[in-house]
């Protein structure tokens, strides 16, 4: 009888009734009926040790994977096989990442020979070094890099006011169709605005003629000095400092970027949140009062963020999402997606809760709706469900050793 009581329990906890049933009550409903009851010891085995840790490792598998840490989460799906060589999860799981890194490399590799063929070497040997880091024993992109990619020069180019991309091709490369090799080199977004005092890095062309540097113009030849108007100011003799009027006329140097600044840029345009927040981080770290920095980060955060939601990453859209809330609440649509995200996470993990309680995967199950309650502290229904499962666990724990 007790046996029944357990099974009515968990009948009607999936059945939405989520309420303690006491010993000797008798299933009832439709739920209850098609539900087939626990059977043995087996429905509620406690995982062993090996168990725990392969399965930990495979938790750490998954959060690298989904951070995009490829070759780390494949050490940690073969360390998951290493310490539970039956572990059909983590079998499946470094199958179908092998299988990601291979597309990956393989598709980085074809980028990199049309990159050739263009005659972009920058571009090639960034895709080229692309494959390497997902696969660092790749034979086709290390004998590439060796042989096929040159060495190219480049010149740093500081925009000028009304600069674009194609008159910057004319001046260097006299062809202002080439201007599509000056916004590869430099991982511009499409139709970039040229900001003055911007330095942008001109690449030799193979091939190609290249002005490496500014034409020449030859001095006027030297006139007659005109006597001043009356009234107006005689020029400054030779030796003399010049006045401020004049100093402002000169050309200001371009500030130099920072590094980090620039490299985080680079990143956020190709969408690798991840890289772009970890160099700002280290910025900011150096620097806390650095303003494009901080304004850099939210752009990165909220994109991220973002970017997470719509892939259903919603535990990785809220942490992210709650960080730029912190920086600055009201961020575009950003408080929005927060909850809105925070509502999808505690329906995900009270939904798959439900479907492990239904395969008698009762800890699994707890753990689950725990994590709703991280989110959402007053979840009813998660409360209630882990007091039954914790119940249900006890009493057959208590026959187990009987």
């Amino acid at each position: 009888m007790r046996r029944l009581g357990a099974v009515a329990g968990l009948a009607l906890l999936v059945g939405g009734c989520a309420t303690a049933g006491a010993p000797g009550d008798t299933p009832s409903g439709p739920a209850a009926a098609s539900r087939p009851a626990p059977s043995g010891p087996a429905a509620a085995r406690t995982p062993s040790p090996r168990e725990e840790l392969a399965a930990r490792h495979r938790a750490e598998a998954e959060r690298l994977e989904r951070e995009g840490d490829l070759r780390r989460a494949l050490d940690q799906w073969k360390i998951a096989m290493l310490v539970n060589k039956d572990d059909a999860a983590a079998r499946e799981g470094r199958a179908r990442l092998e299988g990601r890194i291979e597309q990956g490399v393989s598709q980085r590799i074809n980028e990199g020979r049309a990159a050739l063929q263009r005659g972009s070497h920058v571009e090639a040997r960034r895709r080229f070094l692309a494959a390497l880091a997902m696969d660092p024993f790749n034979r086709t992109a290390f004998d590439a890099l060796q042989n096929e990619v040159r060495e190219v020069e480049s010149i740093s180019y500081t925009v000028r006011a009304g600069d674009t991309l194609a008159s910057i091709a004319q001046r260097y490369y006299g062809d202002r169709s080439r201007s599509e090799v000056i916004w590869e080199t430099n991982q511009l977004p499409s139709n970039p605005r040229l900001v003055a005092g911007t330095t942008l890095k001109i690449p030799e062309i193979p091939g190609v003629p290249f002005a490496r540097a500014e034409p020449r113009r030859d001095p006027l030849p030297p006139v007659a000095a005109l006597p001043p108007a009356a009234g107006a100011t005689p020029p400054p003799s030779p030796g003399t400092a010049p006045s401020r009027s004049e100093a402002v006329r000169e050309e200001a140097a371009p500030p130099e970027v920072n590094p980090l600044l620039a490299d985080a840029r680079e990143a956020l345009e190709r969408n690798e949140y991840s890289s772009a927040l970890a160099g700002l981080d280290r910025l900011l770290a150096s620097t806390p009062s650095d303003r494009e920095g901080q304004d850099l980060r939210k752009v990165a955060l909220y994109r991220y963020g973002k970017a997470q939601f719509d892939q259903r990453q919603y535990d990785e859209s809220y942490r992210t999402l709650t960080q730029l809330a912190k920086v600055q609440p009201g961020y575009e649509d950003s408080a929005r997606l927060l909850q809105q995200a925070r509502a999808r996470a505690v329906d995900q993990h009270y939904s798959q809760g439900i479907k492990l309680y239904r395969d008698e995967k009762l800890r699994e199950a707890i753990r689950e709706w725990q994590v709703v309650l991280e989110f959402d502290p007053a979840h009813a229904n998660a409360k209630k469900n882990i007091e039954q499962a914790e119940r249900l666990l006890k009493g057959l724990e208590q026959r187990k050793k009987k």
